[in-house]
């Protein structure tokens, strides 16, 4: 599959029908979720995936269809997880989705790619180290999305945590108005791919 023909697979996703603020329930565009995707393809073919905060499955669909062994997608909301699994008996994929706490999450496997709540909302701080702690303990390989300003920080919460950043890669992602707070009708926000290393490097 070409990355081109995976965009537009992933753009018939759907968004959330109703996002809540508070779970920064921003839909991964599909130009930069096929870009991602296809980055770490060596990453995902063959493996054990888990898609931290899937909301509606984009990346757990795209790993599917880019030859993951097994995919797992988790999410705290039970409405989006419900749209996830309707979009994988529509692309004819084979996913294990779970309503579930990130923070409360033991499992296992080869790669997580994610795309974690930046931590903007007052409600939400710090989610963003949270989902990144959790992904180094589930997985040695680490694919994650960050606000572009924040990476310095990343880099030194992942080598604080065992772990090494090993490629980057920047985005504009565009952001359209969803919530009451969102005043223009488009907005850009610059961000960055960040590949982690953590400490167990043996496959499980």
């Amino acid at each position: 599959m070409k990355k081109k023909d995976l965009e537009l697979l992933l753009q018939d996703i759907p968004p959330p029908m109703q996002p809540k603020a508070a779970l920064e329930q921003y839909q991964t565009p599909a130009g930069i979720a096929a870009d991602m995707l296809f980055h770490a393809a060596g990453d995902i073919q063959d493996c054990h995936v888990v898609d931290l905060g899937c909301g509606t499955g984009i990346f757990a669909v795209g790993a599917a269809l880019l030859g993951a062994a097994r995919v797992t997608g988790v999410d705290v909301d039970a409405a989006v997880v419900a749209v996830a699994r309707e979009q994988a008996g529509r692309y004819g994929v084979d996913i294990d989705f779970m309503v579930a706490d990130v923070a409360a999450l033991d499992m296992q496997a080869d790669t997580v790619i994610m795309n974690p709540p930046f931590g903007a909302q007052h409600a939400n701080r710090r989610a963003d180290r949270l989902f990144l702690r959790k992904a180094l303990d589930i997985a040695p390989v680490v694919i994650s999305l960050h606000l572009s300003r924040t990476l310095a920080f990343i880099e030194r919460l992942v080598s604080s945590l065992g772990g090494t950043v090993t490629h980057t890669r920047r985005y504009r992602f565009s952001i359209r108005p969803q919530f009451s707070f969102h005043t223009r009708r488009q907005a850009n926000v610059d961000v960055t791919m960040v590949r982690t290393t953590g400490r167990r490097t043996q496959r499980r």
